[in-house]
């Protein structure tokens, strides 16, 4: 069983010259001893609700989940094997969710995958404590993830394993292949931590030393795992490229093809004669997991069936919620708290206002699982009835620590589970800790909400460090993700309603620190926010037009007022999401941005982004240059958002 990835691998990569044959090669007996003996899921079914999670957080060797895919059953050909890093194939260079059916997450950025199963097992438990009745455990499963040297390297990997370890996350089985080589070649040389010691100390049950080449010792280590009341790292010792006479056992055989001589050697070393992609029956029936996988899922279906005659609002609840379904109440609950903002008319920081919205929100939506990296009273992501995510208490707002990067990760794993709507906070500015994460949470279009607060220089005194100036700009350069600038409440609110909705990918949710203007609006108008741009003011004779968002909103209208003063009466267009307006179709966007006229954009940031919209004609008010240490109010003057700035800025236009 082990030889079949092997010879799979090597032929794989062999025959696109491009890959990763030392781990598949080097993990293949770790494979067979969980795949074989301890994970529980149903190949003819891959979105089976109480499947066990498997993680290939190593990416680079994807053709060893690859070959178990195909092996076990899955939808996956040999044609699609042998198609291996072609053009839209289902078999990509790195796993990609979706796109190979089995593939839970998306991998390739190392230690991510392991933080994703982080989220997974969290998942898991919290659903288990919600859900799960004596003798009824209808969420009931396990997240086993596969982690190379490169994974424990990556800085994310302490974030989310000392969460993990905190949160006794017992239901998470971590198999590290120990095999002490990366690319460079042997790690010794700049990576000598003691991991047992490491993973003892974040709270882990650890199992050091297994011989990654033997079934039945990791076999047993798997199940000892299974036991425990805390996650578990099981240690395997290995050789990668195991197999090969010449090279095992060096980088040589990590990221390129072995070659034909290599292969031939191989093939002599492990006695496997057959020709390329070519597996006997007996091995394929011995991999076969198609019928005792049918046999698990239908156990769970008739326990589901107990559970829904003994608790069927629960069941419902349940069924609702690993769809991805919204309750009936939350359009109505939407529009009624979209009408007391617009009632209300509150001065408010948006920060507050997304507090607000989450309050009302929150009242239908109990898969809302919050949180935030240890700024949770200045980002305001909990709300009255929230309850604190503990190791022995179920909960559903999680104090992530300062770990931006691992809390972004850890709410994709989390998504990617289902059942659990999550959503979690910092400043602007450490977007950049997280970005990589925002990145993968849109490649995989996951429904994650990543809230920003503390959006501008409008934080003031913190200084430029902690000043978002280049941030807005450069999340909307990430394909996907949708990235929202309200300016009030009732642009909050829809908001929030427009990523909660979303089911195609994340967005981003970006509030300021300091107090905002309500601005007033007809129906008509609050129904165009959700496209993302709209028009504000809108005089019959406008000669230009003015593009802002967030806290610029109030500049803008501000400077109109005095434009309109001078007889120059000009358009005001609030832009909450630029990537939803881009969206829009060609008439909406012209009725938006009319041809003709002038355009002068406001943001306080970085200007490059808004000449798409102004024109190399048109002029924008914003920031080129990093902010400064004072009083909010003293730097916007100080960088020039001043009607008096603005107002030149028309005038320069229609010059």
């Amino acid at each position: 069983m082990a030889n079949a990835i092997r010879a799979l691998a090597m032929d794989a990569v062999q025959k696109a010259n491009s890959g990763h044959p030392g781990m598949p090669m080097g993990m293949a007996d770790i494979a067979v001893a969980l795949w074989s003996g301890h994970y529980r899921h149903n190949p003819s079914n891959p979105k089976w609700a109480n499947r066990d999670r498997f993680v290939l957080s190593n990416g680079h060797g994807s053709m060893l989940q690859y070959a178990l895919l195909h092996l076990s059953g899955y939808d996956l050909s040999m044609e699609d094997l042998k198609n291996f890093r072609q053009l839209h194939s289902k078999t990509p260079g790195h796993p990609e969710v979706d796109v190979t059916p089995g593939v839970e997450t998306t991998t390739g950025p190392l230690g991510q995958g392991l933080t994703n199963a982080v989220g997974m097992a969290l998942a898991e438990k919290l659903l288990a404590a919600e859900f799960n009745k004596p003798d009824l455990a209808v969420v009931d499963h396990y997240t086993y993830a596969f982690v190379g040297d490169g994974c424990l390297m990556e800085g994310i990997s302490h974030e989310a394993c000392s969460l993990a370890g905190t949160l006794r996350l017992s239901k998470l089985v971590v198999l590290y292949d120990d095999n002490g080589i990366s690319i460079d070649g042997k790690v010794e040389g700049w990576f000598r931590d003691d991991t047992p010691k490491r993973f003892d100390a974040y709270g882990w049950n650890v199992i050091p030393a297994v011989d990654g080449h033997n079934v039945e010792a990791v076999s047993a280590a798997i199940a000892k795992a299974k036991l425990a009341d805390k996650p578990t790292l099981i240690c395997c010792k290995s050789v990668i490229g195991k197999g090969s006479p010449n090279l095992a056992g060096t980088d040589k055989v990590h990221g390129a093809a072995l070659g034909d001589a290599e292969i031939a050697a191989v093939r002599d070393a492990v006695n496997w004669p057959h020709v390329p992609f070519h597996v006997p029956d007996d091995v394929y029936a011995a991999w076969d997991a198609k019928a005792s996988g049918a046999k698990l899922e239908s156990a769970w279906n008739n326990l589901f069936d107990a559970y829904s005659k003994q608790y069927p609002a629960l069941a419902a609840e349940l069924q609702r919620r690993i769809a991805g379904k919204l309750p009936a109440a939350f359009e109505q609950t939407v529009a009624d708290y979209i009408a007391m903002c617009n009632e209300k008319k509150e001065t408010i920081a948006t920060r507050k206002a997304s507090q607000n919205a989450i309050q009302a929100f929150a009242q239908v939506l109990p898969e809302f699982l919050g949180g935030s990296a240890d700024l949770t009273g200045s980002n305001l992501t909990n709300w009255k009835e929230s309850v604190a995510v503990r190791a022995d208490q179920r909960g559903n707002h999680i104090n992530y620590g300062v770990r931006e990067f691992g809390m972004s990760a850890i709410m994709n794993g989390i998504a990617l589970h289902g059942g659990y709507l999550p959503f979690g906070a910092t400043f602007l500015t450490f977007s950049d800790y997280s970005r990589n994460a925002l990145r993968m949470a849109a490649l995989m279009k996951l429904r994650s909400i990543f809230v920003f607060t503390h959006d501008s220089i409008g934080l003031g005194e913190d200084g430029p460090t902690h000043q978002s100036v280049e941030h807005v700009s450069s999340l909307r350069l990430i394909p996907q993700l949708d990235n929202w600038r309200p300016c009030d409440t009732v642009e909050s609110a829809v908001a929030w309603e427009q990523a909660i909705k979303r089911h195609d990918g994340p967005s981003t949710l970006i509030f300021s620190r300091q107090n905002l203007p309500f601005q007033p609006r007809s129906a008509a108008q609050i129904a165009d926010i959700k496209r993302g741009a709209y028009i504000l003011r809108n005089p019959a004779d406008a000669k230009a037009i003015l593009i802002a968002t967030g806290s610029e909103i109030e500049l803008a209208n501000k400077a109109a007022d005095a434009l309109a003063a001078e007889g120059i009466a000009v358009r005001v267009v609030s832009m909450p999401c630029a990537d939803v307006f881009d969206r829009q179709d060609a008439a909406y966007k012209a009725s938006v941005l009319q041809y003709g006229l002038p355009r002068v954009a406001i943001e306080a940031g970085v200007t490059s982004f808004w000449y798409k919209y102004v024109g190399l004609e048109g002029a924008v008010v914003g920031i080129d240059s990093f902010g400064e240490s004072a009083p909010a109010g003293e730097l916007f003057k100080h960088f020039g958002f001043t009607v008096e700035n603005v107002v030149s800025k028309v005038k320069l236009v229609l010059a």
